[in-house]
């Protein structure tokens, strides 16, 4: 079984950063990968950005790309997404994912996730 934990949520205005942060433990495989997801108050849970432990690949939702970065630190076992730019539309509960069964944005993909970390912007 694969343990994640999120944290780094927390208050901010438009136009700031924000650092989350998904520390994972358990059983780990080549194939690893693991996602962010994004749910908003009476929203369906999005895909935001996913990366694989081999290689390094990194794949972003539209609305995210060019202001969010996700990376990983290996040694750590440990994934982030660094914010920048944030609006208002970014407000959300933000879950760390991970699956063995290749990369994917749908949430029926992973098969263990985080507790959510309350990430809101202020106007």
């Amino acid at each position: 079984q694969v343990q994640l934990v999120e944290s780094g949520g927390g208050l901010v205005q438009a136009g700031g950063s924000l650092r989350l942060s998904c520390a994972a433990s358990g059983r780990i495989f080549s194939s690893y990968v693991m996602g962010w997801f994004r749910q908003a108050p009476g929203k369906g849970r999005e895909f935001v950005a996913a990366i694989r432990w081999s290689g390094g690949n990194t794949y972003y939702a539209d609305s995210v790309k060019g202001r969010f970065t996700i990376s990983r630190d290996n040694a750590k076992n440990t994934i982030y997404l660094q914010m920048n730019s944030l609006n208002t539309e970014d407000t959300a509960v933000y879950y760390c994912a991970a699956t063995f069964r290749g990369v994917t944005s749908l949430v029926g993909g992973y098969d263990y996730w985080g507790q959510g970390t309350q990430v809101t912007v202020s106007s």
